[in-house]
């Protein structure tokens, strides 16, 4: 699986305006001329620049978590994967991008798409946890 690299963290940054107020995703309302300071969009979305990574996704067994087709993740190798956490996994070979399910003795990786079954894993079967993912990047036009 191909993975889009982040910029070296001497790269020159891009803080963009942040303005405080919130804007409503429903009805219109007047808005606020507060500025809040300055956005950095590496900071914002990367704890760890050392210990993250992104790939691009390919499918659609996560759109139920909001994980689209063509997005990109970024994966956090520092974070330790934990029950209800999506995580870039790698099952018996192949990469996969699900929900973490570890309780009652079972391990599972669960889509959030119902035309998709979930991922038992059994025993003796190979399962390595990459990363967890931390942030879900889109771009809405090309």
């Amino acid at each position: 699986m191909p993975a889009c690299y982040l910029p070296h963290p001497a790269a020159t940054a891009c803080p963009l305006p942040l303005y405080g107020s919130r804007v409503p995703a429903g009805f219109p309302s007047p808005a606020d001329d507060y500025l809040e300071g300055q956005l950095d969009l590496n900071r914002y979305l990367i704890d760890d620049s050392a210990a993250c990574f992104m790939v691009r996704v390919s499918g659609d067994s996560m759109q139920g978590a909001g994980i689209l087709d063509g997005d990109l993740l970024v994966i956090n190798r520092s974070l330790a994967a934990r029950h209800g956490h999506i995580v870039l996994a790698v099952v018996e070979g192949d990469f996969t991008v699900k929900r973490l399910h570890q309780q009652g003795g079972r391990t599972a990786l669960l889509p959030d798409n119902p035309a998709y079954p979930p991922i038992d894993i059994g025993p003796g079967q190979e399962l390595h946890i990459w990363g967890v993912v931390s942030a879900c990047v889109r771009r809405l036009l090309p």
